[in-house]
């Protein structure tokens, strides 16, 4: 986690005080030098040097302060060699004190622009927190962890999504990765999100949720004010998941996403589909029929969701980050909590933390049931590839 200056980007005098101990050094230094010095040598320009230093890890007050503190040396030193009034000691007061104002005045206004910045990434968080609900630690018999990362510098949130609704007889699930980045890919991140989790409670058959959200899609891209797109130009991938609360098995209808991962007993299984459906928001009328896929997920299973812009960060030598095959080799974390920090740990190193593309994995693992779980209470989660919730940045 990174720590918030206080009163602007510089760091606090509580925190620094080690730092500014190297301004004044410098000041008293410089000082004693010239003042040792030959009349004819003259170090009392260089004392610049203190309030430039400053800015560089102070705010505008430190900074001023350690100016005044300059501007006062040279006029000790002045005055004791008895030449304050001459020109060339008159001419060094006065740059001084223009550039310690200048400095101070970049200051201020750099402390302006990082309290803009703080004000616009809260609001980012707090948009994140309306569109993109962090998952909760528990539903019903499942534990679940979950990351994000951004592709866009400094973004909260892009165009990968991930939901999870609880309904009487399991919870469903749903990650998918809208084509794109940016304010429209985030307007139809929040669009499917929201259309989600209004029909999964209502536990509609996956291929009905699948052409709901389809249809949702392509009613709000061709409506007044909006460019229809072009239907290969813009789309949806997406897989939705439904746990069964009382079936170790898990239900999966794949929207050309990526495959989830089951691990079973420390192996990483690929549960590719029999036939992928069509993106959503593609509008294709003759589009093949989608394909329900049921796979096992014993208690102790553990289902690993993953955008491609995991699958597709590059090492060094432009490698594809190879996740089952890191899987496979990872010892068993034994909590998807932990999984989820390994992967982040994991990808970021593999790719010196450049990814090309928004990046998002939720873990979800099948506890063994104690009592009824379909007494468990009925929500969405709330609760960043950030550290003690569920929900970290990638």
């Amino acid at each position: 986690m990174r720590l918030q200056p206080r009163g602007g980007v510089g760091w606090s005098w509580l925190s620094n005080r080690g730092l500014v101990a190297i301004p004044v050094a410098l000041i008293a230094t410089i000082a004693l030098a010239d003042i040792l010095t030959p009349q004819n040598i003259h170090l009392g320009p260089l004392l610049v040097v203190a309030p430039a230093l400053t800015a560089s890890f102070g705010g505008s007050r430190l900074t001023a302060l350690i100016g005044a503190l300059a501007v006062a040396a040279l006029v000790a030193i002045s005055v004791l060699r008895s030449s304050i009034f001459t020109t060339n000691h008159e001419s060094q007061l006065i740059a001084l004190i223009v550039i310690c104002a200048f400095t101070v005045l970049f200051c201020r206004l750099r402390e302006r622009h990082s309290a803009e910045l703080r004000q616009v990434r809260s609001v980012a968080e707090a948009a994140q927190q309306v569109v993109l609900h962090p998952l909760p630690d528990r539903m019903g018999s499942l534990r679940i962890a979950s990351a994000y990362r951004a592709a866009t510098d400094q973004a909260r949130i892009g165009g990968d999504l991930y939901a999870a609704v609880r309904t009487a007889n399991g919870t469903r699930l749903l990650l998918g990765d809208v084509r794109g980045k940016g304010l429209p890919a985030i307007e139809e991140a929040a669009l499917v999100l929201g259309a989600f989790r209004s029909a999964a409670h209502r536990e509609p058959e996956l291929r009905a949720l699948r052409n709901e959200l389809d249809a949702i899609v392509g009613w709000s891209r061709c409506q007044p004010g909006k460019d229809c797109p072009d239907t290969d130009e813009s789309f949806i991938t997406a897989v939705l998941v439904d746990v069964p609360d009382n079936t170790p098995v898990v239900h999966v209808l794949n929207c050309g996403h990526p495959p989830p991962i089951r691990v079973h007993d420390a192996q990483a299984i690929l549960l590719a589909p029999q036939q992928y459906a069509t993106p959503l928001g593609m509008g294709l009328p003759r589009a093949p029929e989608a394909l329900v896929d049921t796979f096992a997920f014993e208690p102790g299973d553990t289902l690993v969701l993953y955008t491609d812009g995991v699958t597709e960060a590059r090492d060094r030598a432009g490698c594809f980050y190879p996740l089952a095959e890191r899987i496979s080799a990872w010892p068993d974390t034994g909590t998807p909590e932990g999984l989820i920090e390994h992967l982040r740990n994991d990808i970021v190193a593999f790719c010196d933390g450049n990814f090309a593309d928004d990046a998002a994995a939720v873990a979800v693992r099948r506890e063994p049931v104690t009592g009824d779980p379909t007494q468990q209470p009925d929500k969405v989660g709330v609760s960043t590839l950030c550290p003690s919730i569920v929900h970290r940045p990638l």
